[in-house]
């Protein structure tokens, strides 16, 4: 994999629940832990108002299945606090997964009971993936179907993830590195630049202006430190006071001004139009300030040059996690043969079988459905696409998916799925999603 050489990806194996492992012990003593067994990873249902999902998370998770080891450490604890027998801890210290992996690529948008990952392995190296899995998969898609959305509304002007202080430290990197994915910018989150390659960006806090005797003061320090191309904090004390002080400094070719505050759609049609007079066509406007996809889709007539969002973005913006769920769809029998399985329960029913899926297209590239085949491949009429890509094969990572070349990677789907996407998906509306998801039987 190509993270960073100087990053050491943790050991994975106790992020996972106690059940897990009972599992695990419990099928060992029966004799069908080491069962064929096909787990599938999707979404019953999207948040309410969304039309579609985006994939992310994989390259993520695929890098901590790589490393899902039980060490000396792990095994101690496990023994020490009775969580599992001396015959589970035996199969645990040999546990690498060594079966194949495949699902959506990330970026990729998803719909209701898509296939999102598919698991194929023993029973027994399979269950104990169940939560890394679902943590993984649920946080990064809910960030990148929140990003994309704020990046349908904010057309060709970009955006910029900046949420760190509103999140844990380490959902703060997932966060950034799944909004890169969904086309945002840059990152203010140097962990996640460190690791992934992704560009970072930063301009300065309202203390930074405080802490000097004036904002001129603060102004010039920044300036001469950094340069005239620089983005300058405007609105600590008076807005237009400190846009005329910032271009007398630093002349036409200012870069940026920010804006954090106040009615913003007003604060930057009048600094616009003060830059405009002063001679700075070219000093651009950057917004920040709580904002969402409605928040920017209403600042589309602002004269706004990138947007910088926080909050809104790492909590999935009303929605924090994707819903997913990882189940057991089918297995092999004492004579070897898969049968489905499926759980019946009320409300939480799932549809038993390996999936096959496959986006079909129009003549004009617009997807019109997504075909899940059970049991088998859908007919593809020649212009269709099929969804599922294998990342892992026989435990080894195929090459592509994960490091900064997998962010990359992932971008690109993105831009290309929502080109295939209706028309109707581009506008915040609510509704059905945005195409149908079909089982196909043999």
């Amino acid at each position: 994999m190509s993270t960073s050489a100087g990053w050491d990806h943790p050991r994975t194996s106790l992020y996972t629940d106690h059940y897990e492992l009972t599992m695990l012990q419990a099928s060992l003593h029966s004799g069908a832990a080491h069962r064929r067994s096909v787990f599938e990873a999707f979404a019953r249902r999207l948040p309410d108002g969304r039309r579609y999902g985006i994939v992310g998370g994989t390259g993520r998770l695929l890098e901590g299945i790589a490393d899902f080891r039980f060490g000396e450490a792990e095994l101690d604890f496990l023994g020490r606090t009775g969580v599992v027998n001396q015959d589970t801890l035996d199969y645990l210290a040999n546990y690498r997964f060594s079966g194949d992996i495949w699902g959506y690529a990330e970026g990729e948008a998803y719909f209701p009971n898509s296939p999102i990952l598919i698991v194929e392995s023993t029973f027994a190296e399979a269950c104990m993936l169940e939560t890394y899995v679902l943590s993984v998969l649920n946080h990064d898609s809910a960030i990148a179907s929140a990003a994309s959305r704020m990046i349908t509304a904010a057309g060709n002007r970009p955006c910029i993830e900046m949420g760190s202080r509103r999140t844990h430290e380490e959902s703060a990197v997932a966060a950034a590195r799944a909004a890169v994915i969904a086309g945002f910018h840059s990152t203010s989150n140097l962990e996640a630049a460190f690791r992934y390659g992704i560009k970072s960006v930063g301009t300065a806090a309202h203390s930074f202006t405080l802490l000097h005797d004036t904002e001129r003061d603060a102004f010039e320090a920044q300036l001469a430190s950094l340069g005239v191309g620089t983005s300058l904090l405007v609105d600590t004390y008076d807005v237009e006071a400190a846009v005329r002080a910032a271009v007398e400094l630093a002349g036409p070719n200012l870069g940026g001004v920010r804006l954090d505050s106040g009615d913003l759609i007003a604060q930057a049609s009048s600094v616009r139009q003060l830059l405009d007079q002063l001679g700075n066509e070219h000093t651009r406007i950057m917004v920040t300030s709580d904002l969402d996809e409605f928040a920017i889709a209403a600042l589309q007539s602002a004269p706004v040059d990138s947007y910088g969002v926080g909050t809104s973005l790492v909590t999935g913006s009303g929605a924090p996690t994707a819903s997913m769920v990882y189940k057991l769809v089918s297995r092999a029998d004492d004579a070897g043969n898969f049968v489905p399985v499926a759980k019946a329960a009320k409300n939480k029913t799932s549809m038993g079988g390996r999936k096959y899926a496959l986006r079909k297209l129009n003549e004009r590239g617009i997807a019109t459905q997504e075909i899940v085949g059970i049991g088998h491949r859908p007919e593809d009429d020649g212009n269709d696409r099929p969804l599922l890509q294998q990342f892992m094969k026989n435990g080894e990572l195929l090459p592509g998916w994960t490091g900064s070349e997998g962010v990359v990677r992932a971008r690109q789907r993105h831009a290309d799925t929502m080109a295939e996407l209706p028309p109707v998906v581009n506008r915040l509306q609510r509704g059905e999603p945005a195409i149908p998801t079909l089982y196909e039987e043999n």
